[in-house]
């Protein structure tokens, strides 16, 4: 008798030994079928973040009774996850459920206006671009961090930042301003009573600096002229400030009738420093108007080689004929 019922017994014993396997491997093995990013906003009810989830994964039965068991439907976070190849139904629940998000890389550079860097902010963040231009032209906020809506844009240093994808825009500002904290060192302050400046005023003219010229190497001369004109009460004459009253970035070549625009952005018509800054300049831009070269230009021009680089000139003699050789190189190749 005991020998007839010991195969049953085996049979038995394998069928939940495999089903026991089945479903360890169900909830507990790899269920990755394609790694990436998940991202989770908050207006998904609970069907279109499961939905997100299972494009990703196998073992779908698996994941909603797990999903069920910890009310993943009532209790899942927004954000942005990563999934990866080795996890498990129960890692990808657990990770909704406790929201344990994967920074993503916030890029903040080569932005003219606030409106362009809600709009970029908006593109790797959550928040829509709306909410983030509201942020950021919004005077009590920017008073919340030392500034006001018209100088705010001078607090953002370029660089890449780590953040969780779902930062509101007010936490986002406030990161910033430590940013902008840490950046302004002891030794970057010192050189500041070199320049005679505050902060924000170097940063605006580091912003004029950097839309004049991309060259690194040229960037302390060309600070050096903008410094020998401030302290002889001479105008700037910078082109970029003119593309910027104009709010017209697609001029290729600057004309007198340009330079009667009138705004106090123009900086051919009015004495000192704009407003604000006309752009978020590059840190280089920022050291180079902190080491400014000591020289005795009061012109520049770019040369006629149209190779990037400036001719500089003493006198205004020279500056003219600096400026006639580039705008025959200009009409040359027909630019308008």
């Amino acid at each position: 008798m005991l020998k007839r019922a010991l195969p049953y017994a085996a049979a038995v014993l394998s069928v939940v030994m495999a089903c026991g396997i089945y479903c360890y491997v169900a909830f507990y093995g790899n269920c990755v079928r394609e790694s990436g990013s998940l991202y989770i906003y908050r207006h998904y009810d609970y069907a279109q973040a499961e939905q997100s989830v299972k494009q990703h994964i196998g073992h779908r039965s698996a994941f909603d009774i797990y999903a069920r068991r910890i009310n993943l439907g009532q209790t899942f976070r927004a954000g942005h996850y990563r999934i990866e190849d080795g996890m498990s139904v129960v890692d990808i629940a657990r990770m909704l459920k406790l929201g344990r998000q994967t920074p993503v890389d916030v890029v903040i550079n080569n932005v003219r206006t606030p409106a362009e860097l809600a709009g970029k902010l908006s593109r790797q963040i959550e928040a829509d671009s709306v909410s983030v231009l509201r942020a950021l032209t919004d005077d009590s906020l920017a008073r919340s961090v030392g500034f006001d809506s018209l100088r705010l844009f001078s607090m953002f240093i370029p660089n890449t930042y780590e953040f969780y994808w779902t930062v509101e825009p007010e936490a986002f500002l406030r990161r910033m301003r430590r940013e902008y904290d840490a950046f302004w060192t002891d030794g970057r302050d010192a050189r500041l009573a070199r320049c005679g400046m505050s902060r924000y005023e170097v940063m605006t003219l580091a912003s004029i600096l950097y839309e004049e010229t991309k060259a690194a190497d040229e960037m302390p001369r060309i600070a050096g002229v903008y410094m020998n004109r401030l302290r002889k009460g001479m105008p700037l004459q910078a082109c970029p400030t003119v593309k910027y009253a104009m709010q017209d970035f697609s001029l290729r070549r600057v004309l007198r009738k340009h330079l009667r625009y009138k705004s106090p952005y123009n900086t051919y018509i009015n004495k000192g420093l704009p407003p604000s800054p006309i752009c978020m300049p590059s840190i280089r831009a920022i050291d180079a108007v902190l080491g400014y070269e000591e020289h005795p230009y009061i012109f520049f021009c770019a040369r006629p080689e149209l190779d990037g680089h400036h001719n500089f000139a003493r006198t205004l003699k020279e500056h003219n004929a600096n400026a006639r050789a580039y705008a025959a190189a200009l009409d040359k190749m027909n630019i308008k």
